[in-house]
């Protein structure tokens, strides 16, 4: 009924339901997407010899002769008895390639979040203390300027200045992370790039409006400390976009990660992706959309809760 606000829980259970539908297209899409690659694991198996008989024996031997729609099935039962199915390259379980995998993508993810969220709030805080200033020019056309920077271009430039030509840190992840942590700095560091510009400037706008409101400018007259009414009634208004903001952040993660990983050889989930695709493994890559749309409907959800605790006032009529 219109006008009427949607309880709580009612809420949640929507977001969950169509969270779950979301995760669901998700397989489906992938294998249709697949499916319409040229060639197949048989063929790239086939090597330099691809011989149509030897082609069509591996096909067999692969099981990839089936009609599309029972081998989709096949995988979707396996699907909702908590199996991803096996590699079509080794034979191995899918769940066995993301587990050997997670360990070097959540490390990278795991530290960009963790440094992204003081980086930003304390880069906004800094532009919005004197709006129009000098630090608020400096800091506003550094950010814009590094945001316009592609993560790819700027992982090349930083490895030639920074790995190549001064030699502080070593190119490459290649060996292990865990023989070599410097590895992890310049990785990092792309990451971190785009997502530290565009949510300082969320905060930094998210605190001049809060500041303008007129809860914030009575509290100012009444002889608060501007510190207290910024840190303490402003800043909780001007981060509840920046929770959803950094949700999305979290998603563009799972992409920036596989540009990084490739680029500076971690052995993570974006290795694993890129080799199943030029393997034609769809099995992997199914499974690897499965866990990354998961994750996606999760943060969005999570970040959805977060804004409404911080902004209560924002309610969902239905």
């Amino acid at each position: 009924m219109a006008g009427v606000t949607a309880t709580p829980r009612g809420w949640v259970r929507r977001r969950l339901l169509l969270g779950a539908g979301q995760v669901a297209a998700v397989p489906v899409l992938v294998f249709v997407l697949t499916e319409a690659l040229p060639g197949d694991a048989a063929v790239v198996a086939a090597g330099d010899d691809p011989d149509p008989a030897r082609i069509a024996a591996l096909r067999a031997a692969l099981r990839l002769d089936r009609p599309a729609v029972e081998r989709f099935a096949d995988w979707a039962g396996e699907l909702t008895h908590g199996e991803l199915g096996r590699s079509l390259v080794g034979g191995r379980p899918v769940a066995d390639h993301l587990t050997e995998a997670l360990a070097p993508t959540l490390l990278l993810a795991a530290l960009t979040l963790t440094l992204l969220v003081p980086a930003a709030v304390g880069l906004g805080l800094l532009a919005a203390r004197r709006e129009g200033g000098a630090l608020d020019r400096a800091v506003s056309t550094v950010t814009l300027a590094v945001y316009a920077v592609p993560e790819f271009a700027l992982g090349v430039l930083l490895t030639a200045v920074f790995a190549l030509r001064l030699g502080w840190l070593p190119p490459t992840a290649v060996g292990g992370i865990g023989r070599q942590p410097a590895a992890l700095v310049l990785p990092v560091v792309v990451l971190l790039a785009r997502p530290v510009c565009s949510t300082a400037r969320l905060v930094r706008a998210g605190l001049l409006d809060a500041m303008a409101a007129p809860y914030a400018v009575h509290a100012l007259r009444c002889g608060v400390p501007p510190n207290r009414v910024r840190l303490g009634h402003a800043l909780p208004n001007a981060l509840a976009p920046v929770v959803q903001h950094l949700a999305r952040t979290a998603e563009w993660l799972l992409c920036g990660v596989i540009v990084a990983e490739a680029l500076f050889v971690v052995p993570g989930l974006g290795t694993v992706l890129l080799d199943a695709v030029a393997a034609r493994d769809v099995p992997v890559v199914q499974g690897l959309a499965v866990l990354f749309g998961t994750v996606t409907v999760l943060l969005n959800l999570a970040a959805d809760l977060a804004a409404r605790r911080l902004a209560p006032r924002t309610e969902v009529a239905v």
